[in-house]
């Protein structure tokens, strides 16, 4: 599996939700919504997910094993740093 594109649409409010990002993964299949949230351990990914009948939220689409989170936190990660030192769209 490649990561063959990831879009970084910076937050502006001062809030732990600094992005909300979308993937494509073998220039085939597209992941929206997966946000990059401010932790008290750094910077973290949370993948896109809605709220079940009992409250809980549950992940919509995810990484079986944690190699593959790694992989993608990591590339994810790379990509929002490098957001946030382009200037942004008006």
């Amino acid at each position: 599996m490649r990561i063959t594109d990831v879009r970084v649409r910076k937050m502006t409010q001062d809030s732990k939700m600094k992005a909300i990002v979308s993937i494509t993964i073998d220039d085939v299949f597209v992941v929206h919504d997966i946000k990059v949230i401010e932790g008290e351990k750094g910077l973290f990914i949370a993948m896109p997910s809605k709220k079940a009948s009992d409250g809980e939220y549950r992940d919509i689409a995810h990484p079986i094993n944690s190699a593959t989170r790694e992989s993608i936190q990591k590339t994810i990660l790379e990509s929002y740093e490098k957001a946030l030192s382009e200037p942004d769209d008006l």
